[in-house]
């Protein structure tokens, strides 16, 4: 059995215990424990095949990315909240994705963010194609030794696959002959179809994937399908270099060896970057990047000139400007101005991308553009923070999940734009995706510390205590279990109204959480079914009205 095939082997027992252990996890939600579980077998599988079979794609940034790999699992764990639980997931994904680059020889602390895209296309290819490759081509069935268990199970296994439809046939129709027999079958294999196929299903599937993953992000996958050969043919390559010089050398003299002739080694060929196969006509010089640049320059600078007045005015601007609310100033303008920042991000590292790299009067201008666009980035970027903090302020109309995530992806770009700064317009382009990477990475970590739906409720209460309106149902009904605990402490201070709100609300919730499952377990869950529980004897709802009755603009 040579080493490809001993290879195969072990993904394909890693890849199969995952699909078993993703059946019997992940089928029950909601989603809790059985992630940070699944994911920790994913994480165990990869590290010791890493440590076995590839030791020196094992470097501190697949540390890092592992251990990133874990926390955003565990967040499965800590919050309840659904866009909190969508951002691990996202995460994750990202974080496999490059997981897989040093496969494909491709640093990721080093990498762009095509490699990125690339490790994403890539790992998904893998997982859809590269089990194929590793059942039909890697393993070499025919060396597998038949000897022992070995050959016993394989036997067995081909029995039982010809007796399978044989017994199948004959079972039913001796179930249609006989209504004794019907019974005693149904009660001794008490089955039912459906089960037993989503089990099927859940484990083929995951084993699947796993295994096409496995193959690709340790060894290179279907794009890169040499993952075998390149070391054994390195290694024979040194020996016979070895062997042929001793071969020369074993019958002269020491005086004879030095008078030899010395052949020069030959300069060390430098890596192209895909920017260098483009045909000239796609890049960008002096003249196309000072207009290209210039022009948005001028239009930005255009739109905060004329909207000074708007940007700054605040409230102040709000009250003085006939038919003018609050509402129109402050949410029109905030989601235009976050897509103006996010689509600045890739037209600069398209640009970028696209420079006559050894143009020096190029890359000057670039920079010097680049540098006034992202200062007049910033001067939009506080103006739209500023209307969605108005928005949600003392005058405004409280906080949601759609005007709190929009803001901390604004924050995130901020940090993006400084590190744009000190990377790409430094001529450290290199180094700009993998620090974006942990950004984003440190504020999804960070929104997970704030707590955002608990945080909401807390943002809206006071507002409440201070006389402004509380959309109930709103943050009752549609937030998370992470919201439960100051909604239990804010009840003494709400209406009549809102408490039958409140307890109609937290009364469905107590009756959905009997059912128990440590699969499914959640801190943030196990939390509020406590609050709940204690709570279950005050629910005395006979004097509020009937829910169609009530009006949520009351409240």
């Amino acid at each position: 059995m040579n080493s490809k095939t001993r290879i195969g082997l072990e993904i394909l027992e890693a890849a199969l215990l995952l699909g078993l252990l993703g059946d019997v996890l992940l089928r029950a939600t909601p989603w809790g424990l059985n992630v940070l579980l699944w994911v920790g077998g994913l994480v165990s599988v990869m590290i010791t095949l890493t440590l076995r079979r590839k030791r020196e794609i094992w470097t501190k940034q697949t540390i890092a990315l592992h251990g990133a790999l874990m926390f955003f699992a565990a967040g499965f764990v800590w919050r309840d909240s659904f866009a909190l639980q969508t951002l691990d997931v996202l995460a994750m994904l990202v974080l496999l994705a490059i997981l897989s680059l040093p496969a494909l020889k491709i640093s990721p602390q080093i990498a762009g963010f095509l490699h990125y895209a690339l490790g994403a296309v890539s790992s998904g290819f893998n997982a859809a194609f590269a089990p194929f490759l590793l059942i039909f081509g890697d393993i070499e069935w025919k060396t597998i030794p038949r000897s022992g268990w070995t050959k016993h199970g394989l036997a067995i296994i081909r029995g039982l696959a010809i007796a399978a439809p044989i017994l199948l046939v004959f079972g039913v129709l001796f179930m249609a002959a006989d209504a004794v027999f019907e019974g005693i079958v149904k009660n001794t294999f008490n089955i039912q179809p459906e089960i037993l196929f989503s089990h099927v299903l859940l484990f083929s599937f995951f084993a699947w994937i796993c295994a096409g993953y496995l193959r690709g992000a340790l060894f290179g996958g279907v794009l890169n399908d040499n993952w075998t050969t390149d070391f054994s043919a390195n290694k024979s390559a040194v020996l016979e270099t070895h062997q042929s010089a001793a071969s020369i050398t074993d019958n002269l003299t020491e005086k004879e060896i030095k008078e030899l002739p010395r052949t020069e080694a030959k300069p060390k060929e430098e890596k192209k970057d895909f920017i260098d196969y483009l045909p000239d006509f796609v890049r960008l010089g002096a003249i196309e990047t000072g207009v290209v640049l210039g022009l948005i320059n001028l239009l930005f600078l255009g739109f905060v000139i004329v909207q000074l007045r708007y940007f700054f005015g605040g409230m102040d601007f709000v009250q003085t400007t006939e038919n003018f609310k609050l509402a129109e100033y402050a949410r029109r303008g905030f989601f235009e101005l976050c897509w103006v920042a996010a689509l600045v991000l890739p037209i600069l590292l398209t640009t970028h991308f696209l420079l006559h790299k050894n143009n020096l009067l190029t890359e000057k201008l670039f920079r010097t553009l680049s540098a006034v666009n992202i200062g007049l980035l910033f001067i939009i970027m506080y103006s739209a923070v500023n209307r969605m903090l108005l928005y949600t302020g003392n005058l405004g109309y409280g906080m949601t999940t759609m005007r709190l995530y929009p803001t901390a992806f604004m924050f995130w770009l901020a940090l993006v734009f400084v590190w744009f700064g000190l990377t790409v317009l430094r001529g450290q382009a290199k180094h700009f995706a993998w620090g974006a990477l942990w950004m984003a990475l440190f504020v999804v970590a960070g929104l997970h510390v704030l707590n955002p739906d608990n945080f909401i409720v807390r943002h809206n209460v006071i507002l409440m205590e201070q006389g402004r309106s509380f959309d109930v149902v709103y943050n009752a009904r549609y937030l998370s279990d992470d919201a439960i605990p100051v909604l239990a402490d804010a009840l003494p201070q709400m209406t009549f109204e809102q408490q039958c709100v409140v307890k109609d609300e937290f009364w469905h919730r107590w009756e959905n959480k009997q059912d128990r499952d440590f699969r499914t377990w959640n801190l943030s869950r196990w939390q509020s079914r406590n609050i709940l529980t204690q709570l279950n004897g005050s629910f005395d709802n006979s004097a509020c009205p009937p829910q169609s009755q009530r009006n949520n603009d009351d409240f």
